[in-house]
């Protein structure tokens, strides 16, 4: 792999690394129908690599269209990852579009060097599902230059921007509802984490279903991450405490899953004992035992949702910024009853 280039990038510099003669990457940059497609590639990826772009061909390439949209996620193992690429990648075919992913696992060299791709031409624009605008190195990118965005699944706090995600007030709100409904009055909220902005509106969803029950309920919130293993950690501080309640409102279903592990191995039995419900509708909640009641995100319709208000932007500039809060459902399995225990 060659090194990081310490000084502007030049036409050299660009021919070397994709292995193409310098006329071939003035022809790429002049002229991009008249180059092989294989090789237009390697030159879009050298450029991006190296920073190429301060002269008038890299202008004259950002001026041609690359007819790719760059998808930027923190982690494509998150379970709620492959539902929206697909509603992506179906839009973005439809409306003759590729799609590159951007595997960031938080790293700030890589959102750098995504940001390189933008910015050279790569890539028409960016569906966002990090929750942040990615880091700009040095010499600094203004986001100001940057083609269009449209967050997803994790709004972020730019009034620019659009944003399209599950309606995690409303959906949580009627997660909580239910569990009333079965008669449970001690509900636990175990959270996603303080950093994550999706915890925070669904504890104001489970907080809304509180107080619009016409009982004194508790806000009960506990701290997690979102991982099995928070969940497991959340039991294991209820327990030391020993202040439980009936029921579990979990940040997603792999908290979910962790609080029904830990339960099962102190002996207790769910939902006979514990009522345990999730938020996300992963595909492991329905073969898990018991598999888990939860709320259903419409992955696919927010991944087709998102990616056409960016191609829409991208005709148009002038085009407003919009926000579509789309209705989760009700997933009603087994790791949800009535109250079987007398409560404190």
């Amino acid at each position: 792999m060659s090194e990081p280039i310490d000084r502007p990038a030049t036409i050299e510099d660009v021919a070397k690394l994709a292995g193409v003669s310098i006329a071939t990457v003035s022809r790429a940059l002049r002229s991009p129908s008249k180059v092989a497609e294989s090789t237009r590639k390697k030159v879009t990826a050298a450029i991006a690599r190296t920073g190429y772009q301060a002269n008038a061909m890299a202008q004259n390439l950002r001026m041609q269209r690359s007819q790719m949209v760059l998808v930027l996620a923190s982690s494509i193992a998150d379970p709620n990852f492959a539902g929206i690429l697909t509603g992506l990648e179906k839009a973005a075919n439809d409306r003759g579009y590729g799609v590159l992913i951007g595997n960031t696992e938080g790293t700030i060299g890589l959102e750098q060097t995504y940001l390189r791709f933008l910015s050279t031409g790569m890539a028409d624009g960016l569906v966002l599902l990090t929750g942040h605008i990615p880091v700009a190195g040095e010499p600094r990118t203004p986001m100001s230059s940057l083609p269009p965005i449209v967050a997803t699944e994790r709004a972020v706090n730019l009034p620019d921007l659009s944003y399209v995600g599950v309606d995690d007030v409303a959906a949580s709100k009627m997660a909580t509802e239910y569990l009333i409904s079965l008669g449970h009055r001690r509900i636990v909220f175990i959270s996603g984490g303080t950093a994550d902005i999706r915890s925070d509106l669904r504890h104001s969803g489970y907080q809304m279903g509180l107080r619009e029950s016409s009982r004194d309920l508790r806000d009960w919130r506990v701290e997690g991450d979102g991982t099995s293993e928070s969940g497991r950690a959340a039991i294991e501080r209820l327990f030391i405490k020993d202040d439980l309640p009936t029921a579990f409102f979990c940040f997603n279903d792999n908290t979910a899953i962790g609080v029904i592990s830990a339960l099962q191995i102190r002996g207790y039995r769910v939902p006979e004992d514990f009522s345990v419900l999730g938020f996300d509708d992963i595909p492991f909640a329905n073969n898990f035992t018991p598999s888990l009641t939860t709320i259903r995100q419409p992955r696919q319709h927010i991944g087709e949702l998102a990616m056409n208000l960016l191609l829409d932007r991208l005709a148009n500039r002038e085009k407003s910024p919009e926000t579509h809060l789309l209705h989760g459902d009700l997933i009603v399995r087994e790791s949800c009853s009535g109250v079987q225990r007398p409560t404190p």
